[in-house]
């Protein structure tokens, strides 16, 4: 994704289970045998927060991977939308971090790329500085050494840029207050 572009807004192809309610919502008051499982889980490409219903005679596992594109689903019957953080069990929340980080971990392509690539928001406000802990110093030393030789990876990031805060851990809590749905720009969740 370029950083002067908005998210993507393809759909999710694959989700990472947060949570599964094989009964349902415990504040769900009807019968158990009208109650529907529920899992909830997060996309891998857009971080989006997912309430799915699985097929009848699924069990799932948190941290399983489900496909949920437009083909055939093997496991999920169908999405029943997008939901709040607020909404996650206590499970799914403590999951959250750790799901979060994996997937970072295994696309650190992607967000360097946001690192070699983030633009000017305004004449003020640089694509850098939403990322907590980085403000114009550590902005204009980014834009400074990725124009002589662009990041490639985590560790050569922190390594170039001095007193840099851990690149990956500030991406992470950027994630999470974006999930939070308090901040104004969003660059890696589409909510």
């Amino acid at each position: 994704m370029e950083p002067t572009e908005k998210p993507d807004r393809s759909k999710e192809e694959t989700a990472i289970v947060l949570d599964f309610l094989p009964n349902g919502y415990h504040y769900d008051e009807r019968p158990l045998y009208m109650k529907t499982p529920i899992a909830q889980a997060m996309g891998k490409e857009h971080f989006v927060l997912l309430e799915l219903v699985p097929k009848k005679g699924i069990h799932l596992q948190p941290l399983e991977e489900v496909y949920i594109g437009d083909g055939k689903r093997d496991k999920i019957h169908h999405i029943v939308g997008k939901m709040p953080v607020s909404k996650l069990t206590a499970t799914a929340k403590s999951g959250l971090e750790m799901v979060i980080k994996e997937i970072i971990k295994k696309n650190e392509r992607k967000f360097i790329d946001f690192f070699n690539k983030a633009q000017p928001l305004s004449t003020r406000m640089h694509q850098l500085e939403l990322l907590p802990g980085l403000g114009k110093k550590h902005m204009w030393q980014i834009i400074e050494i990725r124009d002589g030789k662009p990041f490639e990876s985590f560790a050569d990031l922190k390594n170039r840029v001095k007193l840099m805060p851990d690149p990956e851990k500030t991406v992470i809590k950027r994630i999470l207050q974006e999930l939070e749905g308090t901040e104004k720009h969003r660059i890696f969740v589409d909510i």
